[in-house]
């Protein structure tokens, strides 16, 4: 067997579970994520003989790249958990959150965790330690999808000349001008890529209009004096929409920028100084803490309304509900009174979470307004509510609820890079890859981003082996 050698554990048919060992040598590997599949809560460790393996990398901490984690250690893994630092403070309160819905409240496995955390930082090589037979080296790079997500450049060296070869994970891979965040930039080369293709077969709607996209439907629903049901999931994407909704309230309370023209009058009698944001979820709270104490990692943009005095996750009108006896005082306030909120609460796609709550107090009252900014998938209750609107009924907790409420949908919010996005991460390299893996996708997918990529390679007239794996 020739190496390195890539063996693929999970991500291969679809869009999760991501997990992918890097074989230096016959009994030296690195792994690459450990992720659960959609909706899974197992303690059952991926199918590998964990003594090969000399280090776990993290990309970054979403569940479907680290949701195995909890049984890899269980199991035994006793080696160095490689990440950032935003991801090294973020990595165990999603692992306690697992360990939670799994029923398994394991305190010990949370230490043992933070014993074998190892933070690394951007753009730094990092040799590995304990590789006999080969050499490996690795370096993080900013991949814009979350807070401290990264892709990894892997360089295994091996034969008497020392020549390497240069792998390279993308991980989830960010769209452009995703708020708070940095861009992510191509790497130099690499020889190998092993590329996620979430959106292989698509292109994102305009992402530069989609704050004013979202101010208007907003100024459109509190008009009603209703609540603006925002369902988000707990990390990246509520972060998000705090950012775009402090800069929106910011600029609606300065005097003479309501426009007097075409301004409802319920509108007009808004006090936006004294509108409430509600962020109903502890996790998105904790989460959203770790973000205000890894200011040194957010963009330039972010940077500049903290020189200005703004806090733009922790703004006045921002009230934060922790308790359950807190979120059904507030759930019952708002579904009995006139009174226009914001609130953000998970499920992002309305499986479960406090805003199921709200959904069955409120779905059924023409005054209030559900607004999805992320992809709802197929069968999910969010899909349901979104595909059924204004003339359906939906199933909550085993109930049927009829849906008269507003709902709309903004796009633009993606936390993943479109096909553009993913061509111009093999484009903007100063040397292609002469292999490219294809993971993290559906099949249709992934086969329209691999043609994309084979034209691409056939303009420059470049060799390229497309690997599928999963795609018989």
């Amino acid at each position: 067997m020739d190496y390195p050698h890539i063996v693929h554990h999970g991500a291969i048919e679809r869009v999760t579970g991501s997990c992918h060992q890097l074989f230096m040598a016959p009994h030296e590997s690195l792994l690459i994520d450990c992720g659960a599949d959609s909706g899974e809560l197992s303690m059952t460790a991926p199918d590998m003989d964990l003594g090969v393996i000399k280090a776990l990398v993290i990309t970054h901490v979403h569940n479907d790249h680290v949701g195995r984690l909890p049984a890899l250690l269980a199991a035994g893994y006793r080696g160095p958990v490689l990440c950032t630092e935003p991801s090294a403070r973020l990595l165990p309160l999603v692992i306690d959150d697992v360990l939670r819905h799994c029923a398994v409240a394991d305190k010990a496995l949370l230490r043992q965790l933070e014993r074998q955390l190892v933070v690394l930082a951007f753009d730094q090589w990092f040799e590995l330690p304990g590789t006999a037979l080969s050499c490996c080296r690795l370096r993080l790079q900013r991949a814009g999808h979350i807070l401290g997500s990264a892709y990894v450049e892997c360089d295994v060296r091996h034969g008497e000349d020392g020549r390497a070869t240069r792998v390279v994970f993308s991980g989830d891979l960010g769209a452009c001008q995703t708020p708070i965040l940095r861009d992510l930039r191509a790497p130099e080369y690499a020889d190998i890529l092993v590329l996620e293709s979430t959106y292989g077969d698509r292109l994102h709607k305009d992402r530069g209009n989609r704050q004013q996209r979202l101010e208007k439907l907003i100024d459109q629903a509190l008009v009603d004096g209703g609540t603006v049901l925002l369902p988000a999931f707990s990390i990246g994407r509520t972060q998000e929409l705090l950012y775009e909704l402090e800069d929106i309230l910011q600029r609606k309370a300065l005097p003479g920028q309501l426009p007097a023209g075409d301004c409802p009058q319920a509108l007009a009698h808004i006090d936006w100084q004294q509108l409430p944001v509600i962020l109903d979820s502890p996790l998105a709270s904790r989460f959203t803490q770790v973000y205000q104490a890894c200011k040194a990692h957010w963009d330039d943009d972010a940077q500049q309304r903290l020189a200005e005095g703004r806090a733009p996750l922790a703004f006045a009108q921002l009230i934060t509900i922790d308790s359950h006896a807190q979120h059904q005082q507030v759930v019952n306030y708002l579904s009995s009174t006139l009174r226009p909120a914001i609130v953000i609460a998970g499920h992002g796609m309305c499986v479960g979470g406090r805003i199921v709550n709200y959904l069955k107090a409120m779905l059924q009252e023409p005054r209030h307004h559900v607004l999805f900014v992320g992809y709802q998938a197929r069968g999910t209750p969010g899909s349901l509510i979104q595909q059924a609107a204004g003339q359906g009924e939906v199933s909550l907790d085993g109930q049927r609820f009829a849906i008269r409420a507003g709902v709309s949908t903004v796009a633009g919010y993606s936390a993943h890079a479109d096909q553009s996005g993913l061509l111009a991460f093999v484009r903007d390299m100063q040397r292609w890859p002469s292999e490219i893996r294809l993971v993290h996708g559906e099949i249709p997918a992934k086969r329209a981003l691999g043609k994309a990529l084979e034209q691409l390679y056939a303009t420059g007239d470049r060799p390229l082996q497309l690997l599928i794996p999963g795609d018989s």
